[in-house]
């Protein structure tokens, strides 16, 4: 595998005697209270810590947007649920986003629709209703941009998918009705036929192939596996026909690239199994193949899914760190997915054991990220999984499940 990239994995196997959820199916008491202790803490260092951040990062993967999205997580979920406090926090964080938007980028993660999203939600919520809706025409006048250039990829963190995202969050938070059904629909036809051109004109037995950086790319964050899992979460009936006869199909394709280990190569060609990570590598494609058995009921995206957990297992706990993107946390998502979908409790055991890992901050000789206090890199996205972890039915990973 060459370079090493992770920590040995020091936890014991699963044993079923061991008591991990209370009687309203959230985390035992002892785990709640060191689970709401490590996310105060965090939250104190966090927020000195994004003082010395560059003020000029709006976005959501490591600007203060994404601290924006984890305060309204917050309000949602974990010990600070409910508290007002949490909302007016969130609200703090994206004011200034919004008035000093990049107008370069058009993605919820690493553009403009990610503040202009998050704030349509939040001011909907506070009953700001103007600046609500100004927020909404902000975002749809992106459209433009997304079906007009032609140079704009489809991934999510650059592309059409990261724009398609964030209308599917303004509708999971202000319903169905907040969004132009046609507009999802246009966005996707044209993801769809970018798939079919790029895979006609390079010869791909994949019915759907994109690149960025004239790589074919596989992963959650610039490639084919993120695309898909986006793509399965639109909900509209006359899309169905074409999830069947292009993306599903495609998935299957993928599915023979998985290495024998479990894990998943980071684009076209490559042989190396070494990368672990959210953004390339198996805790992506977990997603993907657990949403693609949901959908089509084949055991075969299940296994696929099993045999991803497990290499998370035994590779996981990463040397970059604690984060979600490239890091222990968003690893450990892939247990909180896997216990959901399968109702075993082994996969909780493995991600409440990769958050005593994470309550260990800064105790394992990591590599410092270049934004240490961001949600995508850094604490804010092991804060936004610990409070996640409190109530495991519920836990979606930021920004990409919803």
């Amino acid at each position: 595998m060459g370079e090493r990239r992770h920590f040995d994995n020091p936890f014991p196997p699963y044993n079923e005697e061991m008591t991990l959820l209370g009687p309203d199916g959230k985390i035992e008491e002892s785990l709640k209270k060191k689970l709401t202790d490590n996310v105060n803490h965090l939250l104190s260092v966090m927020k000195e810590g994004i003082k010395t951040q560059d003020s000029n990062d709006f976005s959501v993967y490591t600007g203060i947007s994404g601290i924006s999205l984890l305060y309204l997580h917050l309000y949602k979920a974990g010990p600070l649920k409910n508290d007002s406090q949490q909302l007016l926090e969130a609200v703090k964080y994206i004011k200034r986003p919004l008035r000093h938007l990049k107008k370069h980028r058009v993605t919820f993660l690493c553009g403009d629709a990610g503040p202009l999203a998050i704030g349509a939600v939040l001011y909907s919520m506070l009953g700001e209703t103007s600046d609500s809706e100004d927020c909404l025409r902000r975002l749809y006048n992106l459209q433009h941009k997304v079906m007009q250039d032609e140079s704009l990829p489809d991934e999510l963190l650059y592309g059409c998918v990261g724009y398609l995202f964030a209308l599917l969050f303004i509708q999971h938070y202000l319903g169905k009705d907040a969004v132009d059904q046609n507009v999802i629909l246009q966005v996707c036809h044209k993801i769809l036929k970018s798939g079919q051109q790029t895979a006609h004109r390079q010869h791909s037995k994949c019915p759907l192939m994109y690149e960025w950086h004239d790589k074919n790319y596989f992963g959650a964050a610039h490639g084919l596996c993120g695309i898909f899992y986006i793509l399965m979460k639109v909900d509209a009936p006359s899309l169905k026909s074409q999830i069947e006869e292009l993306v599903r199909p495609s998935i299957d394709y993928m599915l023979n690239l998985q290495f024998p280990s479990g894990n998943c190569p980071s684009s076209y060609g490559s042989t190396t199994d070494k990368l672990v990570h959210w953004c390339h590598g198996a805790p992506g494609w977990i997603h993907m193949f657990a949403l693609a058995y949901q959908k089509f009921q084949q055991d075969k995206y299940l296994n696929a899914a099993k045999q991803c957990a497990e290499v998370i297992w035994q590779r996981g706990l990463l040397q970059k760190g604690y984060g979600i993107c490239h890091g222990t946390a968003g690893n450990a998502y892939a247990f909180l997915l896997m216990f959901k979908l399968t109702g075993e409790k082994s996969y909780l055991y493995k991600a409440i054991k990769f958050a005593e890992w994470c309550f260990d901050y800064g105790k394992h000789n990591c590599r410092t990220p270049d934004r240490p206090f961001s949600l995508f890199e850094g604490m804010a996205g092991t804060i936004y999984f610990m409070a996640d972890l409190m109530d495991p039915s519920n836990a979606k990973f930021p920004a990409f499940d919803l």
